[in-house]
């Protein structure tokens, strides 16, 4: 990766590494369904209000909004709801390891959709990956025993993440577009907040607001940073490197969460805890690890 994509791809794994953080503060008193609306909306906004301070085109057709808005509800809307049913039947560390499935759906959704090549070295690096994260996660999957519970945890799961990866596909179509990765968020996630504001409403959810600092500050940190900052990234990355690659990210987003954990909540490693952190690092090396061309100096 060059410097650019490098520097992208650790910040978009910190910030998403740490927005369980803020993700605590927002329950509670609001709805989550609500505070996921509130968030897309107000990043919305803030990306909106840059643009036009920036003099960035806010013109496209009716086809790229239909786009841009087939993007906002795949990865800014639906699919974070589900992930919050999810978690109501399955521990974290669980939805974690059913996320990490989104690298081999971009490889094949990028083949099917965008005639994308399949790599073997990210196949292969990507199953390592998976099975470090399986080896962090041990216990929860030890635990786990096949209830209708369980089951429907993991039908709304594996549905939010097949969401989430038609959405990267969505995106790399976008860039082909041409569609600018920052205007495509600002009105993605518009569209996306809209959309799942209508579901909210159609289930009867109340738009409670919580005025404390926790709430507003941690809303502010998961629009600007855990949305706007962190999406942008990772949506340039797919640009950049290919859905398969880029979401090579998101495997490693539990891993940090954990290193912070460690220092915030005490959380102990275990011994298939760290080698499951060496095979996932090992992994994301195979993956994206380009050798030098023959005769160049390192």
């Amino acid at each position: 990766m060059s410097m650019k994509d490098s520097l992208l791809y650790v910040l978009t794994i910190i910030i998403w590494g740490s927005t369980w953080i803020g993700i605590k503060f927002q329950l509670g008193t609001v709805d989550p369904m609500v505070s996921v609306v509130y968030r897309f909306a107000l990043s919305s906004v803030i990306l909106l209000v840059f643009c036009k301070l920036r003099g960035l085109s806010l013109k496209f057709s009716f086809k790229d909004h239909g786009f841009m808005a087939l993007l906002g509800l795949l990865l800014f809307s639906v699919n974070y709801w589900l992930v919050y049913v999810a978690e109501v039947y399955l521990t974290s560390g669980l939805v974690a390891v059913l996320f990490s499935s989104i690298v081999f759906l971009n490889i094949a959704n990028g083949a099917l959709f965008l005639g994308a090549p399949v790599e073997r070295k990210m196949v292969v690096g990507a199953a390592v990956g998976i099975v470090g994260i399986g080896l962090i996660f041990m216990h929860e999957i030890e635990s786990f025993d096949l209830t209708d519970k369980n089951l429907l945890g993991i039908a709304f799961g594996f549905s939010s993440v097949l969401l989430a990866s038609l959405g990267n596909i969505t995106s790399a179509r976008n860039s082909r577009a041409d569609i600018p990765v920052i205007q495509a968020n600002a009105f993605g996630m518009g569209y996306g907040a809209l959309a799942l504001a209508i579901l909210a409403i159609s289930l009867g959810k109340s738009f409670d607001f919580s005025m404390t600092l926790p709430y507003v500050s941690s809303l502010f940190y998961l629009a600007v940073f855990g949305s706007i900052i962190a999406f942008t990234s990772y949506l340039t990355l797919i640009r950049s490197l290919g859905a398969d690659k880029a979401s090579y990210s998101i495997m490693v987003v539990p891993v940090v969460a954990l290193i912070i954990s460690s220092f915030v909540e005490g959380y102990v490693w275990s011994f298939s805890a760290i080698a499951g952190l060496i095979l996932v690092v090992g992994g994301n090396f195979l993956a994206l690890h380009r050798p030098a061309p023959p005769g160049t100096s390192r």
